[in-house]
């Protein structure tokens, strides 16, 4: 991965893998975006799609596995904005009180904890491009380095950005962004009548302390 925290995989998904996981998410909702657990459809697509897989285990080592879905389908009936940020919670298949977890919240009938923030300093995420991904259509927006910065407060966002500057993952489809999990990013609302979907994949090598489980996908 380059050093800024982020890097394009060019048609990293064929054409006929793809289209194979349009079928898989074919009955999804239409929103803003939906979080996919316990589909062994999907996990069997990315175990069979082993350039993703590969990709992984080769930036953060053999244990690398896939432990959140989500979709993002934006077009203009569904469009949004997002404000620069850091994702800070991940999924886990029950709540379970553990020291340095916090912030506990359910999404979509799964357990949502912040976890100790080093945590997710070893993730990374994937965005796998169904479709082209142009400036007109909202792109996602990185802020390159922010993920060396650690945790920030809400307040020291906009510095960082200010200081680091944007970068737009602008792709078509079949294209794989990867990027650290803990970069700050942000969305602006698409402009352009076309659908832009993306399908997010956050993957870790680590293994929960204690009792905590990962809620995974399959």
């Amino acid at each position: 991965m380059e050093a800024d925290g982020s890097q394009l995989f060019p048609k990293l998904v064929s054409s006929e893998s793809l289209e194979t996981l349009e079928e898989i998410l074919s009955d999804r909702p239409r929103e803003a975006g939906v979080r996919i657990y316990g589909d062994p459809k999907l996990a069997e697509w990315i175990g069979r799609t082993d350039a993703i897989g590969q990709l992984a285990r080769s930036l953060l080592g053999t244990a690398a596995r896939p432990v959140r879905a989500i979709l993002f389908d934006k077009n203009l009936q569904t469009n949004w904005a997002l404000d620069w940020h850091q994702d800070r919670t991940i999924a886990v298949r029950a709540r379970i009180e553990t020291e340095g977890f916090s912030n506990w919240t359910v999404k979509s009938g799964t357990p949502h904890a912040e976890p100790p923030f080093a945590v997710l300093e070893r993730m990374i995420t994937g965005r796998i491009h169904l479709d082209d991904a142009g400036d007109d259509n909202g792109p996602l927006l990185i802020a390159p380095g922010s993920h060396r910065l650690g945790r920030l407060e809400e307040s020291e966002i906009g510095a960082a950005v200010a200081e680091r500057g944007a970068i737009a993952c602008l792709a078509s489809a079949g294209d794989v962004w990867v990027y650290k999990t803990a970069i700050v990013h942000s969305s602006k609302a698409s402009r352009d009548p076309k659908t832009r979907r993306v399908l997010h994949i956050d993957f870790a090598a680590d293994d929960l302390p204690g009792s905590l489980e990962w809620a995974g996908i399959g």
